[in-house]
């Protein structure tokens, strides 16, 4: 446990920044599951809607830093490839 006050202060803040992002991560991962799960089943409305959440949700993690970008354009080319291979 730390003694000086800023790195108290410290620990407190980098706790709360850990929990916003294990929050955004989790949207992300769980918003391309639902994604591929639709998509899975063939529902193509669902699935127009569920894309657009999921690189909604991805491009969020990006701007925050949580993500590298070129891995966020991989995951968006999947998505869509798998979206468009179902028409």
């Amino acid at each position: 446990m730390p003694n000086i006050k800023s790195a108290k202060k410290r620990v407190i803040t980098s706790a709360k920044k850990e929990r916003a992002n294990t929050a955004i991560t989790s949207s992300v991962k769980t918003s391309i599951k639902k994604f591929r799960k639709v998509a899975k089943e063939n529902n193509k409305e669902l699935a127009d809607e569920n894309l657009k959440v999921a690189i909604k949700r991805i491009d969020k993690a990006v701007s925050s830093g949580l993500i590298h970008k070129n891995k966020a354009a991989r995951e968006k080319s999947r998505l869509t490839k798998l979206k468009n291979e179902m028409e």
